[in-house]
C-alpha cells in the first residue's frame, strides 16, 4: 500500500512515519499494493486529529478521529475503516476485488446491510453559479445541493462543511 502523510501543526518524525506505515500494513490483507492511503495529522487545542483515507479502484474508505494522542486516534480510525470493509464485504468482493480469503479468519456479528432507496426525487436542473447554488441550498436548509454549473457546463455539488465553510464537488474530466 502506498502511504502519503500530510501534517498541519504537527511535527512528523521518522519514528512517527515508520509507526504509521507499520500500522497501515494491517490493511495489506484487504488491499493490493496499488492501493493508496492518505493520513492527515493535525494538532489542535483538544488533542490530535487524524483523517485516514484509502483509495482503491474508485472506492473511498474514510475515517476522521480526534483524540488526546495520535496513536489512539489512528487505532480508532483503522478500526472504523476495517468495520466498513467487513460490513460491506460482499459488495467489495465484487466491486474492488478485496481478497476473499481474508474474511475467513474472522466473521463479525455485524450483518451486511441491505441498501434500500426510500425516495427518489426528480427535478429540473437550471444552470447557475456556485454562489447561487449555495444560496439555494441555504434557502432549502439542506446540507448539500446538486446543480448545473453555468461556468463549466457540468453537474456539481455544493455542501456545507463541519467548519461552517462550503465545498464544491466537481467531476474529473
Amino acid at each position: 500500500m502506498k502511504t502519503r502523510i500530510i501534517t498541519k501543526k504537527f511535527t512528523l518524525t521518522d519514528d512517527v512515519r515508520e509507526w504509521i506505515e507499520k500500522k497501515l500494513k494491517k490493511f495489506d490483507k484487504f488491499f493490493s499494493e496499488d492501493t493508496e492511503a492518505t493520513v492527515a495529522l493535525s494538532s489542535n487545542k483538544i488533542g490530535e486529529r487524524i483523517e485516514l483515507t484509502i483509495y482503491r479502484n474508485g472506492s473511498i474508505f474514510r475515517s476522521e478521529v480526534s483524540d488526546k494522542d495520535y496513536k489512539c486516534a489512528l487505532d480508532t480510525a483503522m478500526e472504523n475503516i476495517e468495520r466498513q470493509i467487513r460490513k460491506n464485504r460482499t459488495r467489495l468482493e465484487k466491486k474492488i476485488h478485496v481478497k476473499k480469503e481474508m474474511f475467513a479468519e474472522a466473521e463479525l456479528a455485524e450483518a451486511e446491510e441491505t441498501i434500500e432507496v426510500a425516495k427518489v426525487k426528480r427535478f429540473e436542473m437550471h444552470a447557475m453559479t456556485v454562489e447561487e447554488a449555495i444560496l439555494q441550498m441555504n434557502l432549502l436548509q439542506h446540507s448539500f445541493y446538486m446543480f448545473l454549473n453555468s461556468d463549466s457546463g457540468r453537474y456539481n455539488v455544493v455542501y456545507k462543511r463541519d467548519d461552517d465553510q462550503y465545498g464544491v464537488i466537481e467531476p474529473i474530466e
